[in-house]
């Protein structure tokens, strides 16, 4: 892997914007070569200091620091005393994506392994050193003792070496008694930073004489350009240069708002061929059905049809989810940079490898002669614009070689086209017996893909479709994303989940949840329909039909805690929800409290109250964080947000016509922790998306009577007439 020398970059006037810059670019310690050796993720530098190397991006989910604890626990150095590398494909290992809620359990599962590795080693060498067995030394913050007081420090007895052992799998981990870090909240921080207001997105980043571009994207999707005239653009004040390839249109500028106004002109002058979109939102669901090829067989019981004929109660119903947008608070940023053939490009891409891997494509050079170093971006929930524009800073900077180019979308641009979550519709049935156990589940789910990341195919990038030697975008798979949670984690004797995948008129890509965000609100809200038509209380239901310990645990405390207690009125209802998340990661379940105001005919979701259980918990701060930002999202999500189209492309271009809640329409929310220190941790930034949207559904049903199935959960929706 080749190392690039990036501190002639580096003219900062500050302190403090030289620390950002250092995290952004890293200290050039080595580039990566092995994920087997111990140095690819642990080193020691001659003052003690621990760094580790993770090849995942911090998206806000904390886990710099939950990595930090786990590695500080194994060597016994205090947290104060590391520092993290993450997502550099100069430096650190390829860990792919940091997406689908697996850091901990990947990373931190590889971090913790190393760590113990090199602290078995580092004993290992200093008994060798004293002649004595490794067995009788311990650890002291980074200091080996042995009996009769000989000490050494970690750093004294590497002498400035790497590690270069390999991860043998000889060396156990600690035992949860022994954590000193791991389960305690330590600080984060980017949270410190960011409540300062000091540089930390890739927005903030500022290189030595670096340039300015703005991007013109076509008016709606697979439109062409007919002609422009450059000659007012290119002599506007500040214009370096302008850039047409195909139907790419930018300008580089020496200042952003240079830029900005030079993109405007674009946009006034370019003639283009515009295409309708055929598919319109009152026709979507229809189109679903239609669709005619063959449904995957997820899962399938031969008795399901005699099942149905035996059960005492039976129900179906059907739910929708239209197309939802990232909508990330900060437009989508990147920095390219080329010298010769060597192309830097800093990005919040979520997977540096996989970034470096479809730019070697667009550009047909070797991977080894690029190198992607991952900066937080202003929002992420999976793949938005990030990687897009991360490609076009990178075609605008071929063109304006030898400065750094900072391309920043606008709003329009982040709106209109980026890759949404998929519209899905969900029908399901489902029967009883006269005690309330479920004996039959029939699923059918409508998905458009739920992964186009451009994952060494520059064709899914969404300007390299608009080249003059265009790349062709060969789609995305369908399947597990598609049916994510489409499979009950509850007790079922027959269960038939069938698949129907569908192309649907707009982009869409990985969205935090991916298809369980509508899978677990349409599963869960047909769990409290079958519960309200038997007549059973809906706790109670769920639990009764749920054989996994875990899960009835969540739910035990959330029923002891919250559910006993509730105070019914007139005006407010509530409403539970649960799920495990893939059916493999967090537990979660969730009480939603929403208050009705009748006169203006509208509710608010009042509180929300959660417990999870993530296994061993690592940082319980983050763990909350995490959880309380992803139940404010999903209520953002299921009450307001949809992406509004018509034929002649996206309506939703910027927060008034594409709407999320604000600051005063937050729910109080309350998180509750189960921490099972002697379980191997679990993924919980995607726990609570789907859970939410159904308790606030079932919440509406028990305050006013109306059963919504399709999201966003408007007030309109309601029959108010009836309440």
């Amino acid at each position: 892997m080749i190392g690039f020398n990036l501190f002639p970059l580096m003219n900062c006037q500050t302190k403090a914007s030289d620390e950002f810059l250092d995290s952004c670019t890293g200290i050039a310690l080595r580039s990566h070569t092995d994920e087997k050796l111990i140095d690819s993720w642990i080193r020691i530098d001659s003052e003690g200091q621990l760094t580790v190397l993770t090849g995942k991006q911090e998206l806000g989910q904390g886990i710099r620091m939950a990595l930090i604890q786990i590695a500080a626990d194994e060597l016994d150095i205090h947290p104060n005393k590391c520092k993290i590398i993450n997502a550099d494909t100069g430096q650190t290992p390829n860990e792919g994506y940091t997406a689908g809620s697996n850091s901990v359990e990947g990373s931190g599962t590889a971090i913790r392994r190393a760590a113990s590795e090199a602290r078995l080693y580092l004993l290992k060498l200093a008994a060798t050193k004293w002649n004595t067995d490794h067995k009788l030394l311990t650890v002291t913050e980074g200091t080996i003792n042995a009996p009769g007081g000989k000490i050494i420090s970690y750093a004294e007895l590497l002498e400035g070496k790497y590690i270069e052992e390999k991860i043998s799998g000889e060396a156990s981990p600690k035992s949860p008694n022994d954590h000193r870090y791991v389960g305690k909240p330590f600080p984060r921080e980017d949270i410190q930073k960011l409540a300062r207001g000091e540089a930390h997105f890739i927005h903030d980043l500022r290189l030595t004489e670096m340039v300015h571009a703005r991007i013109l994207h076509p008016p709606s999707y697979n439109s062409n350009l007919i002609s422009i005239d450059f000659s007012k653009v290119e002599s506007s004040p500040g214009i370096l240069k302008v850039v047409k390839n195909g139907s790419l249109l930018a300008v580089i500028a020496s200042r952003e708002y240079q830029a900005i106004k030079a993109r405007e002109n674009l946009k006034s002058l370019a003639v283009w061929k515009k295409m309708k979109i055929e598919t319109l939102p009152n026709q979507l669901l229809a189109s679903m059905k239609n669709v005619s090829s063959e449904p995957e067989i997820v899962e399938s019981s031969p008795e399901i049809e005699d099942q149905f004929a035996n059960s005492t109660v039976k129900h179906q119903a059907e739910y929708f989810r239209p197309y939802q947008m990232h909508a990330s608070m900060g437009p989508s940023c990147a920095i390219a940079l080329w010298e010769g053939d060597q192309l830097t490009v800093w990005s919040p891409t979520q997977g540096v490898y996989p970034l470096q891997n479809t730019l070697a494509d667009l550009f047909s050079i070797a991977p080894e002669n690029i190198r992607c170093i991952g900066v937080p971006g202003s929002g992420c929930y999976g793949h938005n614009g990030a990687d897009d524009v991360s490609a076009e800073a990178a075609l605008i900077a071929k063109e304006y070689p030898g400065k750094p180019v900072r391309l920043q979308w606008m709003r329009e641009d982040e709106n209109l086209w980026e890759p949404y979550g998929s519209a899905m519709a969900i029908q399901l049935a489902a029967g009883t017996d006269n005690k309330g156990k479920i004996t039959a589940w029939d699923s059918h789910i409508w998905s458009d893909t739920h992964s186009t990341r451009p994952n060494g195919r520059a064709g899914n990038f969404i300007s390299a479709r608009h080249l003059e030697k265009p790349f062709e975008f060969q789609g995305g798979g369908f399947s597990g994303g598609s049916y994510r949670n489409g499979i009950p984690l509850y007790t079922i004797p027959a269960k038939q989940i069938q698949l129907h995948n569908y192309s649907g008129p707009l982009r869409t890509s990985a969205m935090r949840g991916l298809g369980a965000y509508a899978n677990i609100f349409a599963l869960e809200s047909f769990i409290d329909e079958l519960a309200h038509k038997g007549k059973f209380d809906p706790m109670d239901f769920r639990i009764q039909n749920l054989d996994d310990e875990r899960g009835v645990a969540v739910l035990e405390k959330l029923k002891n805690d919250e559910w006993k207690n509730r105070t019914k009125t007139s005006d407010n209802g509530f409403g539970l929800a649960f799920s495990q998340y893939k059916n493999s990661a967090s537990y979660f379940a969730v009480l939603a409290e929403v208050q009705l105001d009748r006169k203006a005919r509208i509710y608010r979701v009042k509180k929300l109250t959660g417990v999870i259980d993530s296994g061993l918990t690592i940082n319980p701060d983050g763990l909350r964080n995490q959880t309380e930002g992803g139940m404010i999202q999903s209520t953002s999500w299921s009450t307001i947000e949809e992406v509004a189209f018509d034929e002649n492309g996206i309506l939703s271009s910027d927060w008034t016509s594409y709407s999320v809640i604000r600051a005063t329409e937050v729910p109080e929310v309350e998180v509750h922790i189960i921490n099972r220190p002697e379980l191997p941790p679990l993924g919980a930034g995607e726990a609570a998306q789907g859970p939410v949207a159904a308790a606030i559904a079932n919440a509406i049903f028990d305050a006013t009577g109306s059963r919504i199935r399709e999201l966003p959960l408007k007030p309109e929706k309601i029959n108010w007439e009836s309440i």
